[in-house]
């Protein structure tokens, strides 16, 4: 639809910016909630369809969701919604791989943004959901409501606002970008359409990163048929890891007498860790009760703390926590295996374009030598850079700029209360404008995983209900 502008005597207008998950659940929830009278939902979002965002709008088969497809699903009181929706379409009659061993079900990416999209699909016919196909440019606070600019000239007004914008882009270490943005090979950001189609079949390829996207890159580089040279470079060398053979049993408390220092937390998980082993449970129970208690074992970490884990834990959690999917798991360990792929604990120090070779300089980790290699091509895989989201599009930066928005102070997003309302750098939250997604998860703690997104999404939906129902009997008092 083209923006206009909606008239104060019309009914409370709610506006998402961002229709991934994160922003179309939140409007398909809050189109299901009891909010009095019907707000207007605007979802802001360029793509032709909502709920895809960049996770889920691919359409390389190489994708694939990375938690069984019986654990997504936009309901949180229904996690098996998905894997339901698949069966009753048979979905997956074209993709033989899609069946793991153990009857588990792990689809290629773009079926559960089909599946999400489909859930928004009647609610976009009747109107409740209204979706904007437009970038928005511009965000401003005049006169008691929120005034948006898009990239077609339409000026929108809105009552209430919800960034749930994508992760920022991965940042290049060091001077990599500008030394390498010369070079045809050299891709800084695998999220562009078409990025990984430079490579050649036999190129030497340096991947700097190792976790979910790094994984994505190596599995669809094989499904390309590139039989060249890998080498995945990260400070730690830590690869991503797959699920256990068969589903584990959560394991541990970490709730009870809970510690308040990254410090004690990491010392129970290890301990945990080994009293499930000893009672034949991997470690993947232990970590999956660490997420589920997540949320009050963040809560309870001081501020301070919280830095010290996201500098310090944060690589050990996430190939811990986000696990690749088992048929990425197994292209790696065949490409390991017939020695094609290597993975280096260190650091790029420099790289230069000599004719069409990169040539970069690497410090393996806990060695003084470093090591001279040339590559036929660099990708960037280093995962979002969330320090760095007020600068990726000029309306946040604007909105910070004009004291609306800061930066969360452990460094993974924007600043905002338990409900989620965005606070500014004077440290006055604002009810009218909240944060949805991994982009509040300096106070929520978890919120990259796809079941914690759509609780998420869920919470804020109700907030808004919440918010609108009081400012209907304040308005109409009985």
């Amino acid at each position: 639809m083209q923006s206009k502008p909606f008239p104060k005597s019309e009914r409370t207008v709610v506006a998402i910016i961002g229709g991934g998950v994160s922003g179309a659940g939140v409007a398909y929830h809050l189109a299901r909630a009891d909010c009095g009278e019907a707000p207007v939902i605007l979802v802001f979002e360029p793509r032709a369809e909502l709920g895809r965002g960049l996770a889920y709008d691919t359409d390389d088969p190489a994708h694939r969701i990375n938690v069984p497809a019986a654990k997504m699903s936009l309901q949180p009181d229904d996690l098996g919604e998905f894997q339901a929706w698949i069966e009753a379409r048979d979905a997956v009659a074209g993709d033989s791989k899609a069946n793991q061993p153990d009857g588990s079900l792990f689809p290629r990416r773009q079926l559960f943004g089909e599946y999400v999209a489909s859930l928004l699909k009647p609610m976009l016919e009747d109107g409740r959901v209204r979706h904007c196909r437009v970038a928005v440019t511009g965000v401003e606070r005049r006169a008691g409501r929120w005034t948006i600019g898009d990239d077609k000239g339409g000026v929108t007004e809105a009552d209430m606002v919800v960034i749930a914008t994508s992760h920022p882009a991965p940042a290049a270490p060091g001077r990599l970008a500008s030394r390498l943005a010369a070079h045809p090979r050299f891709i800084a950001d695998t999220t562009k359409p078409g990025a990984l189609e430079v490579i050649r079949p036999h190129d030497r390829v340096l991947v700097i990163g190792n976790g979910l996207t790094a994984a994505d890159v190596i599995a669809s580089l094989a499904e390309r048929g590139h039989e060249g040279p890998v080498m995945a470079i990260s400070r730690r060398g830590l690869r991503s890891r797959g699920h256990a053979p068969v589903p584990q049993p959560l394991f541990g408390d970490f709730l009870a007498d809970a510690g308040h220092s990254a410090g004690s937390l990491l010392a129970r998980i290890r301990i945990a860790i080994d009293a499930a082993k000893a009672e034949g449970i991997s470690w993947h129970g232990v970590i999956d009760q660490v997420r589920a208690q997540g949320y009050d074992l963040w809560q309870a970490l001081p501020v301070a703390e919280r830095r010290r884990l996201v500098r310090h834990l944060r690589p050990y959690w996430d190939v811990h926590r986000f696990r690749i999917a088992p048929q990425v798991e197994a292209v790696l360990d065949a490409a390991i295996a017939a020695g094609r792929l290597e993975i280096l604990a260190g650091s790029v120090v420099d790289a230069r374009i000599e004719g069409e070779f990169i040539l970069c300089t690497l410090q393996p980790r806990h060695q003084r030598q470093p090591l001279e290699r040339s590559y036929d091509a660099v990708i960037v895989t280093t995962g979002p850079a969330h320090g760095g989201i007020l600068e990726t599009q000029p309306w946040l930066a604007a909105l910070a700029a004009n004291g609306h928005l800061s930066l969360d102070p452990t460094g993974l997003g924007l600043a905002c209360t338990g409900h989620s309302e965005a606070i500014g750098p004077s440290g006055e939250a604002d009810p009218s404008l909240l944060i949805s997604g991994p982009l509040a998860r300096g106070t929520f703690g978890e919120l990259m995983g796809l079941p914690q997104v759509t609780e998420h999404a869920f919470f804020i939906a109700n907030e808004i209900a919440g918010k609108l129902r009081t400012d209907a009997a304040n308005t109409h008092p009985v």
